[in-house]
Formats: C-alpha cells, structure tokens, sequence
C-alpha cells in the first residue's frame, strides 16, 4: 500500500531573527518568525508526512499555543513525526521538496540540509530531494518578506 502526502508552510522574514532552513542555520540579514524555530522547510516535511499518514498536520499535533512549542528546533519535531510514521507502520519512500525564496540564494546550503534531515529521517539521500527557486521578484516572496516551501512524500505500509 502507498499513501502521498502534500505539505506546505510560509514564514515572514523579520529582523533580529535566525534563519533556520532544511535544519541548517542560514546566514542573512534576516530571519524567518515563528512560535517554534519557523524552519519552512521542515514544516512542510513534517505536514506532508503526517497527511500521507492520516494523521492530520502540523497545526493539530504540535499547535502554536502549546508553550512547549514555543521556540522549539524544528528537527525535534521531525523526529517526533519520524516516531509517529514508523508507529503507524509506515516506510518513507521518497520526499520531494521545493523552497520558494528571492534571496538568500540557498543553493550552497542544500547539502547540508539533505545530510541533517536524512539524518533525522533515518532515510538516505537518494530519499530526499530539495530544490530552491525565486518567485521572479513577483508577491511577497519577490518583496523578500517571507519564504514558502513545498513538499510531497510517498509512505509504504
């Protein structure tokens, strides 16, 4: 049996804050806001995974008015949704992942973010794909007030 998982999450860019991306620290000018970390692109990992699971997203399992959350590195949260998955008897095939932002430019970055995440998974690199794109200068992104990210997953039972 095979279940597909689609996730997506956007952050604000703001001031006096880290830009934490793919489990990895970005260096920029700016940062990404949130209740946890606000890491875009585990967020839309961790949503795919828990819909190709039925077990809903990130909102109902880790909410942002739970204190506990508050700050949290996103790839706690991950494991724990690696947790869920594996107890729900579920195999992660593949992710397919797509970062949405004007700048940074990330390219450099993305190594880094597939060897911390799979590491986190418990999958290989051949697993996990993530690539970056601009908007083209075009809405909020193309102003570089925030950052979108996409993914979808594919689960075995």
């Amino acid at each position: 049996m095979f279940r597909i998982g689609f996730g997506f999450d956007t952050h604000k860019f703001d001031d006096n804050h880290e830009f934490w991306l793919g489990g990895v620290l970005i260096p920029h000018s700016k940062g990404t806001t949130g209740h946890s970390d606000a890491d875009t692109l585990v967020h839309a990992i961790i949503d795919a995974l828990l819909g190709a699971a039925g077990m809903r997203d990130i909102g109902t399992r880790f909410p942002d008015t739970a204190p506990e959350f508050k700050g949290i590195d996103s790839k706690v949260l991950l494991s724990h949704t690696m947790e869920l998955i594996a107890a729900g008897g579920f195999i992660v095939e593949n992710i397919d992942s797509t970062i949405v932002l004007q700048n940074p430019k990330i390219s450099t970055h993305i190594p880094a973010m597939i060897e911390t995440l799979t590491k986190v998974m418990g999958i290989t690199g051949s697993q996990l794909s993530v690539k970056a794109k601009t908007s083209e200068k075009l809405g909020f992104i193309g102003r570089e007030e925030g950052i979108s990210a996409y993914a979808v997953v594919l689960l075995s039972a």
